[in-house]
């Protein structure tokens, strides 16, 4: 495959992570205005209205489904409710092995798997991936005409750049604060810097619905 069409590809599978984690966002705090009447931040970075789960959900819908090369919607349905569910599933484990906290559980649900997903929220990821190829994908080929543009690849460098470091900021910072919470001292520099601009408090306003496990 050619740089060209590399970049093309990266290109592409970089805004749809984007669009997936801001669209997760905004689905996430609808849910909490129904479910508690009022907004409620939902952010899975610390900074920036993004839920990388959906982000990556997006992408592996992006992946598959350009291989199958189906226009049947239960198909679509199907394929898209195991993959979303199985995506939920893996990120909620590594959550939990890594930071010893989880952001959702669905242990209260019928039909739920160790509480990190769902019957009903595999459901959620089917019809997601119906509207996935009704809206989303058709808007690709033009994403690709565009990306050749050098505007379009300046901003997608600077919005890489920000991402990376907001992954890296939000991982450290969210590790550092399992450490306090097990009373482990800051061992140089960079833990004193975290525990001084990313405390406790500031850490749990972000991630609101985050629970030690």
């Amino acid at each position: 495959m050619k740089k060209e069409k590399v970049l093309e590809e990266l290109i592409v599978l970089f805004w749809l992570f984007i669009l997936g984690s801001v669209i997760g966002h905004i689905f996430e705090m609808i849910v909490v205005l129904f479910q508690k009447g009022y907004f409620e931040t939902r952010q899975g970075l610390l900074y920036g209205p993004f839920i990388p789960v959906y982000g990556a959900g997006i992408v592996i819908y992006y992946l598959i489904l350009k291989n199958i090369k189906t226009e049947n919607k239960v198909k679509i349905y199907l394929i898209t409710m195991v993959l979303g569910g199985l995506t939920e599933y893996l990120f909620s484990y590594i959550q939990e092995k890594v930071f010893g906290t989880i952001s959702w559980d669905y242990s209260y649900l019928r039909f739920n798997l160790n509480g990190r997903t769902s019957l009903l929220h595999c459901t959620y990821w089917g019809i997601g991936g119906v509207l996935y190829a009704k809206f989303i994908y058709p808007l690709i080929d033009k994403l690709r005409e565009h990306s050749e543009k050098d505007i379009v690849q300046t901003i997608t460098a600077i919005m890489v750049i920000f991402i990376v470091f907001d992954v890296l900021i939000s991982w450290i910072a969210t590790y550092r604060q399992t450490e306090r919470k097990n009373d482990i001292p800051p061992k140089n520099r960079i833990d004193v810097f975290l525990d001084e601009h990313y405390p406790d408090e500031y850490i749990d306003s972000i991630f609101a619905n985050k629970k030690d496990v």
